[in-house]
């Protein structure tokens, strides 16, 4: 009620003050020509006698960063005014005396705006960083429902903070006012000190002098209180003939329709000509249309609109694969005047709060894959060995590189494995179906070999010296005049030991009685080419270092690192430990030691002077934050070290 009451009183007050051009004004007492007006203690016709005003600067030097109290505002204040002197990287914050934090608390910086607490409404103003000097201010007109502390987050010297409210008092009267006061002069707008036994709130005070406004420092202090009460010197009044004269008059019969149905409109009154004994309405006509009252605009449906969640963009999602987390800010806000505020979540209460946080998933993560079954053991009995193939495959389904997935969880490609015990004996396969030669003698094949704890031709490792033989003769028939391949002696083997190859001359020849006659190749193009090349071994070269190819980097600057596995093989490709370490290749190395270069986005610029604190207060995750102070976000995901700047 208190509230409504000040409301009233101030459109009241703006009404008073203003003369109408060409006429007379209204009120506060809603009478045409009456000079009432509200005094600063919100009185209609009062002597500003009814309250004190509390002013002064906190200007003490400080040398730790974080919070600082810098006055205290009691129960009941009004007309509330806490502004810095001039702009800096400080910032103000205000909490009630329970410890609820109303605006900048907790290190995190609030945006400008209106918030509630201690039963008023306070407006946070922060005027452009680039075009204004001026520094942060807390605005309400009150009155307060329980003592308010004010601080100051200090981050660089204090320029100053002027405050100031007005308490309810019992006509109080400055001494110092009455030793200074000329003859005649109302005891109006007197400037009282707060009721604080504080040391510093006294060394304050004596700073200024609240009687001619000059401070000891640089900062005049304001005097609310003093209002001329002459008009200005650039109006002149209206000449009106004598009120019991003018037989008929302009009279507010009533106001137009609110603008809106909630969250303060406005509306204007309504005026008519009337006789000024009967008040019967007459046409327009019979009063002076000069003294008619330009209509005014006043406020109506001062309540809020009903409370909503204004909710936010969704944060980015804390994992690039696989399930992870994202968040959004939720704040219960109301339209009045216009303009949308943050006020407390209970007035929210009667709708469904959004969820805050919610599950997300960019993509699935990659994955280990076992492409193929495992292969035959490398021994048909004893120890041997098996493999198969196991690629990194992404959500696509495309095999990339393995690093993109978890090292630790990839499955084996290799593993021994046991045929069982081996029979020492000779172990033959079947004659080969075709004979060496299509016409005349030849021979057909068939493979021999000694099974014991491993593969070996050698009789001597327990088949015995009885070893069957691999060729046995044949012959097609006569070859005269017969055109066919012919195959000459194999060259040496390419390598002295390990595999290596071989080659020999094959022709096209016709056989007759005791002679060959060379042929085009195209004459024996119908038959099947014996090879000319084959593979050849002499003798084990011993275990030797093997490795893979090189992974890609680890990262595209400022250093990273690359891997590669490298084994010890024996001839027969097994794992082996003959291997001299000296000489192991090395498994990891360095890759791409330039530094980075960022790329330049000029679009990518801090919109704000105090993108510092966004930074500190983990911001960068939303999308507005992220966009507001890109340059200061950017140097955050590149790991560049922040700092608190200047605005």
């Amino acid at each position: 009620m208190f509230v409504s009451y000040l409301i009233l009183t101030l459109l009241c007050f703006q009404t008073a003050v203003l003369a109408r051009p060409g006429g007379e004004s209204i009120g506060c007492d809603d009478y045409l020509g009456s000079d009432k007006v509200i005094d600063k203690c919100g009185i209609c016709g009062g002597d500003n006698t009814a309250c004190k005003v509390v002013s002064g600067v906190f200007k003490h030097t400080l040398t730790n960063l974080g919070y600082h109290k810098i006055v205290e505002i009691p129960e009941g204040a009004t007309k509330i005014n806490i502004t810095e002197m001039s702009k800096s990287n400080n910032y103000l914050a205000l909490r009630s005396r329970s410890g609820r934090s109303i605006i900048n608390g907790n290190w995190a910086i609030d945006r400008p705006g209106r918030y509630e607490g201690g039963g008023t409404m306070f407006t946070y103003r922060r005027p452009n960083e680039i075009s204004s000097t001026a520094g942060e201010s807390f605005l309400a007109d009150g009155p307060t429902n329980e003592v308010l502390d004010v601080y100051m987050i200090h981050q660089q010297p204090n320029p100053g903070i002027h405050y100031e409210y007005i308490i309810p008092g019992d006509n109080v009267i400055s001494p110092q006012l009455l030793a200074h006061r000329r003859p005649g002069e109302p005891l109006n707008g007197q400037l009282g000190m707060p009721e604080s036994t504080s040391h510093e709130d006294e060394d304050l005070h004596r700073e200024t002098d609240i009687l001619t406004g000059q401070s000891a420092g640089t900062f005049p202090v304001i005097q609310p209180g003093r209002f001329p009460s002459h008009q200005p010197e650039n109006q002149v009044p209206a000449m009106q003939p004598p009120r019991q004269n003018r037989e008929y008059n302009w009279k507010q019969v009533g106001k137009t329709e609110c603008t809106t149905t909630c969250g303060k409109g406005s509306q204007y009154p309504i005026f008519h000509c009337v006789n000024r004994i009967t008040h019967e309405e007459v046409p327009e006509g019979y009063c002076d249309s000069s003294t008619k009252p330009i209509p005014e605009e006043e406020a109506c449906n001062l309540f809020p609109c009903p409370a909503f969640w204004d909710i936010g963009e969704w944060s980015e999602c804390s994992k690039t694969c696989g399930l992870g987390m994202q968040h959004r800010q939720i704040l219960c806000r109301q339209i009045y005047a216009n303009r949308t505020l943050t006020v407390q979540q209970y007035r929210c209460q009667h709708l469904e709060k959004p969820d805050t946080t919610s599950t997300c998933q960019l993509k699935i993560c990659s994955e280990w894959q076992i492409r193929t079954e495992w292969t035959s053991c490398s021994v048909p009995c004893g120890v041997g060995q098996r493999t198969r193939d196991v690629k990194c495959v992404s959500n696509l389904g495309d095999i990339v590189d393995d690093e993109e997935c978890n090292m630790k969880l990839r499955p084996n490609d290799i593993e021994n494995c046991d045929m069982g015990p081996c029979a020492k004996s000779w172990f033959l396969t079947e004659w080969s179906d075709r004979c060496s030669a299509e016409c005349g003698d030849g021979i057909r094949t068939r493979s021999v070999v000694c099974m014991t704890n491993h593969v070996s031709s050698l009789p001597l490792e327990g088949c015995g010296n009885n070893r069957p033989s691999e060729t046995t003769p044949c012959n097609n028939g006569p070859c005269a005049g017969k055109v066919e391949w012919f195959a000459g002696g194999w060259t040496q083997c390419s390598t002295e030991c390990g595999s290596g190859t071989q080659q020999r001359e094959v022709i096209c020849v016709r056989k007759t009685e005791g002679n060959f006659d060379v042929l085009n190749p195209y004459e024996c193009s119908y038959l099947e080419k014996p090879p000319s090349q084959q593979s050849c071994y002499l003798k084990p070269c011993g275990s030797k270092w093997f490795h893979t190819e090189w992974s890609t980097c680890s990262k595209s600057c400022e250093g990273g690192f690359r891997v590669r596995e490298v084994r010890c093989l024996s001839d027969d490709m097994a794992a082996s430990t003959q291997c001299d370490p000296q000489l192991k290749p090395e498994e990891k190395e360095p890759c791409n030691t330039q530094d980075c270069v960022p790329e330049i986005d000029e679009n990518c610029k801090d919109k704000y002077y105090n993108c510092n604190v966004v930074v500190q207060a983990r911001l960068c995750v939303y999308t507005y934050y992220k966009t507001a102070c890109c340059a200061s976000c950017s140097r955050v995901a590149n790991r560049q070290p922040g700092f608190l700047g200047r605005r």
